[in-house]
């Protein structure tokens, strides 16, 4: 099999895509973009290592509450902004799929001789 070379551009969407999305593994992402499990998880891991995180505060795990409507007001507004807040990491995470996708296609079409 041969070796493919992924430019830094590519590298860094990819590892931005991952640690954007909540509950994402690394089996999900990289059949996402078409790279091997391996490799993404080296890309996150050098990542990480460049930036100085932890694996263990890298990526909090992040699950969904039950809807309980509570009495306080205040207790509402809190998870309002709460919500909210998930949401916006949800549209963020979205528009860098989408970002990454487009370049992916550009690249691709690039190499198409044809």
């Amino acid at each position: 099999m041969a070796l493919k070379d992924y430019s830094d551009e590519f590298k860094a969407d990819a590892v931005a895509l991952y640690e954007s999305t909540p509950g994402a593994t690394y089996k999900s992402i990289a059949a996402d973009l078409g790279v091997n499990r391996a490799t993404l998880r080296e890309w996150v891991l050098r990542d990480r290592t460049r930036r100085g995180v932890t694996a263990a505060g890298a990526k909090p795990a992040v699950g969904h509450r039950a809807a309980v409507t509570p009495s306080d007001p205040e207790e509402r507004v809190r998870q309002l902004e709460a919500r909210v807040a998930e949401l916006e990491a949800s549209e963020r995470k979205l528009a860098t799929e989408r970002d990454t996708l487009r370049k992916a296609a550009k690249y691709f079409a690039g190499e198409t001789n044809w």
